[in-house]
């Protein structure tokens, strides 16, 4: 099996390092790029600000860290928006997306919205997939997109673009992590916000992605695909340890990336076990289930 095409190559998106700091992306969303570029984040957290123009209010969605230049970023863009803050959304736990909301939900005096206790804290708002939130002159709608982690939310705007988290990356593919990711459920949901027919994808990091959305989750699906079969065709060989299956399958990635790629990697064997296709053998290694 060939490794399925990336349609975004011949778009155009903006080089590593050269998204701007702030960016209005549609009369209903800004983005503000928090400082915590490295090899998982791309760019940086990318951190929204969301409400309808002349209200007077916005939703902040994935604050990110607790930066205090980052504050002032996203302070600056909600002051030239003439708005306050009257939500604090998150995708997922992780904190390069969830660190600072509690803090910032704190100092705006809003409530924060997220799937799990732990990060809307005390008097937060726990969200599933379906709300319909009425919130800064618009609606936003919750959609749960589990996968890369089992909290894992997305956000649908009115204008039909899609918040998507670490859903779907500006630049390369997403980390399904373990153990608490899940490729089934990672697979369900790709196709869950492919049915939306999204008109754009914000993503967590990197850039937002205009011209196929639908292709980008295409490409997504299909290489989770292409992923599993070179494992599957690795272990032809006989058993393997994650570590060795790591080496041969993400041979073209950099190593700095191993340790992620370890991670989607166990997800995908943890699959293949459930399907009765692998089976653990000894010292972490997992082989192919011999047929009859």
């Amino acid at each position: 099996m060939s490794a399925p095409a990336d349609p975004r190559t011949g778009w155009g998106l903006p080089a590593p390092g050269a998204l701007p700091r702030t960016a209005d992306l549609e009369p209903l969303v800004s983005r503000v790029l928090a400082p915590n570029a490295s090899s998982m984040t791309l760019d940086g957290t990318n951190t929204y600000v969301v409400g309808a123009p002349g209200r007077g209010q916005a939703v902040v969605v994935d604050p990110g860290p607790p930066d205090a230049g980052h504050l002032a970023a996203v302070e600056a863009v909600l002051a030239a928006r003439d708005a306050r803050v009257v939500a604090v959304l998150v995708t997922h736990h992780h904190g390069d997306h969830a660190e600072a909301a509690q803090p910032w939900g704190a100092r705006f005096g809003a409530p924060v919205g997220a799937a799990t206790a732990s990060v809307t804290g005390p008097g937060g708002r726990l969200l599933t997939t379906g709300d319909q939130l009425q919130l800064a002159g618009t609606t936003i709608g919750v959609v749960g997109t589990p996968g890369h982690t089992a909290d894992h939310l997305a956000f649908r705007l009115e204008s039909g673009a899609v918040l998507v988290g670490d859903h779907v990356l500006g630049r390369g593919t997403s980390v399904v992590t373990h153990p608490e990711g899940d490729v089934v459920a990672y697979l369900e949901s790709l196709r869950r916000v492919h049915d939306l027919g999204p008109s754009a994808l914000y993503c967590g990091h990197g850039p937002e992605l205009t011209v196929d959305p639908s292709a980008v989750l295409d490409f997504y699906r299909a290489h989770r695909t292409y992923r599993e079969e070179q494992l599957v065709g690795a272990l032809a060989a006989g058993p393997q340890s994650v570590d060795q299956l790591v080496a041969q399958v993400y041979a073209a990635v950099p190593r700095e990336l191993w340790p992620a790629a370890a991670q989607s990697t166990r997800a995908t064997l943890a699959k293949l076990v459930a399907e009765g296709r692998v089976e653990p053998w000894a010292d972490d290694a997992v082989a192919l289930v011999a047929g009859p």
